[in-house]
C-alpha cells in the first residue's frame, strides 16, 4: 500500500504531539534563532506568521514576536484570521497593543478592525506552521488548504518559510501533490535550515 498524505500527516501530528511542553518550548527558541541567524528579518517590511495552537504541540512563534518587538526592528507584523466561510484568511496587524480573541478552534487571532488589515501582495516572508516536508517544499499541514490559497495570493518573490518543531530533515517526496500546492522557500527545523 503506498503512503499518502493522511497517513504522513497522521504519523507526523503523532510524533509532535508525543513531545513534552518544555520540549516544545526549548525547540521553538532553537526555530528563532535559526530565523534570526540565516534570513534578513530586520530588511523584511512585513513579515506574517501563524500564532501557536498550544495545544497541538505547534512551533511558538511568541519568542519571534517578543524579538522583534524589543529589539525594535522595523519589520510589521501580520497574523491570520480565520474568515466565517470556514476556508479563507484575512490578514491584520499584530501590535503590542493588538486585542487577540480566540477561534472557533481555539486558535489566538487579531482583532478583526477594518483599518489593520493587510493585503496579502505586502508580505515580505511567511511563516507556515507544517507537519512534514519533502525535499521539492512540498509541505503536508493539516488538510485544510488554507495557507496553499493563501500562498498561492502573495508576490511571487515572498519567501515562504516553514517552521517544524520536528527536528526531522525532508522526506524523499510527499505523495498526491496537488496543482494547488505552494511549495516552500525553507524550512527551518530545530537542527538546521533547508532551502528548496
Amino acid at each position: 500500500m503506498s503512503t499518502t498524505k493522511v497517513t504522513f500527516r497522521r504519523a507526523a501530528l503523532a510524533r509532535r504531539l508525543a513531545l513534552p511542553a518544555a520540549e516544545v518550548a526549548q525547540r521553538s527558541q532553537q526555530l528563532c534563532e535559526q530565523l534570526f541567524q540565516y534570513f534578513p528579518v530586520a530588511q523584511w517590511r512585513w513579515l506574517h506568521l501563524f500564532l501557536p495552537l498550544a495545544r497541538r504541540n505547534e512551533p511558538d512563534t511568541w519568542p519571534i514576536i517578543h524579538r522583534i518587538w524589543t529589539e525594535k526592528l522595523p519589520v510589521r507584523l501580520a497574523a491570520p484570521v480565520v474568515q466565517a466561510d470556514g476556508i479563507s484568511l484575512r490578514h491584520y496587524e499584530l501590535t503590542p497593543a493588538t486585542p487577540l480573541q480566540s477561534s472557533r478552534w481555539g486558535i489566538p487571532e487579531p482583532a478583526a478592525i477594518a483599518d489593520t488589515e493587510v493585503p496579502t501582495i505586502a508580505f515580505d516572508a511567511v511563516l507556515v506552521p507544517l507537519l512534514a516536508v519533502d525535499r521539492a517544499g512540498h509541505r503536508i499541514g493539516y488538510g485544510g488548504g488554507f495557507y496553499d490559497r493563501f500562498l498561492a495570493q502573495c508576490r511571487p518573490d515572498t519567501q515562504f518559510i516553514g517552521l517544524n518543531v520536528l527536528d526531522e530533515p525532508p522526506v524523499a517526496a510527499i505523495p498526491d501533490v496537488l496543482p494547488t500546492d505552494v511549495p516552500l522557500t525553507a524550512c527551518i527545523t530545530p537542527g538546521g535550515v533547508w532551502r528548496f
